[in-house]
């Protein structure tokens, strides 16, 4: 009998570094610094399922690329490739939390469930949050009724599907939102989880192989008085992919039009989003605005915001994704489902 087999059935948690780990450094400043093992220590109560930690890396997640973005990825399905694991946790930063969960999302071809979780106050702080937080995503993950829900995310009580998930507040213990897709369930300050029916989930997308490179996509604001130098300077860069912040439902204006049209025109895939925290990006106006962009080749990402955008575009050219077939999954994951 190995050690896993010894184990029986129990909950992985990979641990990633983030406010939850993190504390005051000789230098000033928090710094992830716990283990993963630290991290499950800090629980004033013992989880009522076994806990295995693997330690992926130990980052603030400010500091994360796509790349460790999708070695957490690989790092959850070989996790669930062991049939005694009833579901996986993930520690994470906040602040880019949203990328990390939704990357995960589109890769997750299993039904048990991956909860990421995180906190908003350091480890050494008077009243850390991180331990009630991975109390909760503890019980989610490895409860019956969280399966067959891809991707989650559990903070403050509240659990919310991986896409269009949001940072929502900077201090905030309350830290995210999902203002278009909603919420998928709760979990009581006693672990005991209620969620919501199973939403209707798309096929999942293959996870890159070690070749399939880092292709750059760059993200470039509208805003007012706005011009083209710096979507001009993403494609001096090499740039595969843009996302354009754009405002409204997707409205810009005729100088970034040209720079755009010159991207498209290039073979760069461009998408527009939207700053506006909630509803999705319908072209519609000419002058330079959202029907204009759709014109001249942009790819409207519906109900996407520009963080998980770059997500969905970065994965896809990965893939070397036609760009008809961007087009059509940007149309599919970008509604509701």
């Amino acid at each position: 009998m190995t050690a896993l087999e010894f184990l029986g059935p129990h909950v992985v948690l990979l641990a990633t570094g983030g406010t939850i780990s993190s504390r005051t450094s000789e230098a000033g400043g928090a710094v992830a610094s716990d283990s993963g093992d630290e991290v499950l220590a800090s629980l004033p109560v013992q989880p009522s399922h076994r806990v295995r930690v693997v330690d992926v890396f130990r980052k603030g997640s400010y500091l994360l690329t796509v790349d460790d973005m999708i070695l957490i990825g690989t790092r959850i399905k070989e996790a669930l490739a062991d049939p005694q694991v009833l579901g996986v946790v993930v520690t994470h930063g906040t602040d880019t939390m949203e990328e990390t969960a939704y990357l995960a999302g589109l890769i997750h071809d299993d039904p048990r469930p991956v909860v990421f979780t995180g906190a908003q106050q350091p480890a050494d702080s008077r009243s850390p949050d991180g331990p009630d937080n991975l109390s909760r995503a503890i019980a989610v993950a490895a409860s019956h009724q969280a399966r067959d829900r891809g991707v989650l995310l559990a903070f403050a009580g509240t659990v919310y599907g991986a896409a269009g998930v949001r940072k929502s507040h900077t201090t905030t213990l309350n830290a995210f939102a999902n203002p278009d897709f909603g919420t998928a369930g709760i979990v009581s300050s006693d672990c005991a989880v209620h969620m919501k029916g199973p939403p209707s989930r798309i096929e999942p997308l293959p996870l890159p192989g070690p070749g399939a490179g880092s292709p750059r996509v760059d993200l470039v604001a509208v805003h007012p008085g706005a011009d083209s130098t710096l979507l001009q300077a993403s494609l001096v860069a090499g740039a595969a992919g843009i996302v354009v912040q754009a405002t409204g439902i997707g409205n810009a204006n005729r100088e970034m039009l040209i720079g755009i049209a010159d991207a498209t025109a290039a073979g760069v895939i461009v998408v527009t989003s939207t700053r506006v925290e909630a509803g999705p990006v319908v072209p519609q106006y000419g002058d330079g605005g959202g029907e204009d962009l759709r014109a001249a080749g942009a790819i409207p990402s519906g109900l996407l915001r520009p963080s998980q955008s770059l997500i969905l575009l970065n994965l896809l050219l990965r893939l070397n994704t036609p760009k008809a077939d961007v087009e059509e999954a940007f149309a599919r994951r970008g509604r509701l489902p």
